[in-house]
């Protein structure tokens, strides 16, 4: 056998299964059961074939006694695939993880107290919220949208503010402005900065596309900078700081459409759908009846900006990278990448930002859903809020009918997901050459 390869902390491997496979997992074993303590803590998830996956710990010694090969790789007929994880053995990141998962289902059930159905939407907000982004919802009216982000607030104990936005609102209303103030001991007169309702932790911009683009574009450098510019002071808004916008996709008269680079700021472009009839029969029930909802609040700012800062450090493969990057260039219709259908459906595609936003929230979810690691279905789920705003359709596909999410969904089919090359990296342990 080789010499003993030592895996580098934070590094991840993620293989095909197979006899490459299974050969990995064999040496692995044979290495930690050979030490007393592997070095370092090392999570191995065993996604199957069908839904559901297992998660063992090769730091504790009774994985050896309890599972054996053939009840990890148990004859299917369709592959699994393996992924090993090796981690500093920090015991506070990994306490913070599960405070992370016990906070994200019990802000999901607080919500659920007023809020029936919307589980993807809830799932997506909170994805925006730990990975330090803002959204967009688009729904009809009556869905629930700003009960929603209000209901929210009070779950994340933060400061809220709403602001409506109408035709004649102005860019002060929104960041503050500076009044002249009298100092009645000296009589001198000097300017003072009165913060506006952006100063909050979480902002609803309620109907957003209803004012216009001087007053849309003061959220700007609130969203991009966290800070606000009044008489050449700058202002820094106080973190965590989200905006949860909220827009009307029907009514188009007396609006105004945001422009590219605003929509670009929003990493999640929300879509809020009906709810289904049982859902709605519930909404009947619970809104026609005297009720009080007690919402307790179960998260903190403290709280959240550590959140923040351990989903920002959850390993990601280069393989999971490069099938992020062949998503995004594939919708650049003016590179050779984009399939002939982006070229006659598109007139623009997504940039960078696009690809940061993949990542960061690929990272988010796969935390809120039990995992270490990102996979290619956290990519895929968070691809169509994150697309669906960057793309934009040409009058050929108006004409045919193609919405950004056929697209999307053709675009996710079509990508290939090679995470077997991840064996050609240099930083995974070489125990297959024993």
């Amino acid at each position: 056998m080789a010499e003993k390869a030592q895996a580098p902390p934070s590094q991840m491997v993620s293989l095909v299964s197979g006899t490459e496979c299974s050969r990995y997992l064999v040496r692995v074993l044979e290495r930690v059961g050979s030490t007393a303590r592997p070095p370092g803590r090392c999570r191995l998830d065993i996604p199957f074939a069908q839904p559901g996956s297992s998660s063992y710990d090769l730091a504790r010694p009774e994985f050896l006694r309890h599972f054996t090969r053939e009840q990890i790789f148990p004859n299917q007929a369709r592959p699994h695939e393996l992924r090993l994880n090796w981690m500093n053995d920090n015991d506070h990141d990994l306490a913070t993880v599960e405070l992370l998962r016990e906070r994200y289902r019990a802000v999901r059930a607080e919500l659920q107290k007023v809020i029936v159905g919307q589980d993807e939407v809830i799932e997506q907000i909170l994805v925006s919220i730990f990975a330090r982004g803002h959204c967009l919802l688009v729904g009809v009216p009556g869905l629930a949208k700003t009960l929603m982000i209000s209901t929210l607030a009070r779950c994340l104990s933060l400061s809220f503010s709403r602001i409506q936005f109408t035709p004649d609102l102005m860019p002060s209303d929104i960041t503050g402005t500076e009044v002249i103030q009298e100092d009645r001991a000296t009589g001198e007169r000097k300017f003072r900065f009165l913060k506006g309702p952006v100063f909050a932790n979480v902002i609803l911009a309620d109907e957003i596309n209803r004012t216009p683009p001087k007053t849309q574009a003061a959220l700007l450098e609130a969203m991009q900078e966290r800070q606000v510019t009044a008489g050449g002071t700058k202002h820094v808004l106080e973190d965590p700081f989200f905006v949860l916008a909220t827009q009307n996709p029907i009514e188009q008269e007396g609006t105004y459409p945001l422009p590219e680079a605003q929509l670009d700021r929003f990493m999640f472009n929300i879509h809020v759908d009906y709810p289904t009839q049982d859902e709605e029969v519930e909404i009947m029930r619970r809104t026609t009846v005297p009720q009080s909802s007690d919402v307790q609040a179960v998260l903190t700012g403290e709280e959240i900006l550590r959140l923040q800062d351990v989903v920002r450090r959850v390993p990601v493969t280069d393989e999971i990278i490069r099938y992020v990057l062949r998503i995004t260039r594939a919708t650049r219709v003016t590179k050779e990448e984009a399939p002939k259908y982006m070229k006659d459906w598109l007139a623009w595609g997504a940039g960078p930002r696009a690809s940061q936003f993949l990542i960061l929230g690929g990272k988010a979810r796969a935390i809120l859903h039990g995992r270490s690691h990102v996979s290619a279905e956290d990519i895929k789920a968070v691809a169509y809020p994150v697309l669906r705003h960057r793309i934009l359709t040409n009058f050929s596909a108006e004409a045919e009918g193609v919405s950004s999410k056929t697209i999307i969904d053709r675009l996710l089919a079509e990508t290939p997901v090679n995470e077997a090359t991840s064996l050609k990296d240099a930083g995974i342990p070489r125990v297959l050459e024993s």
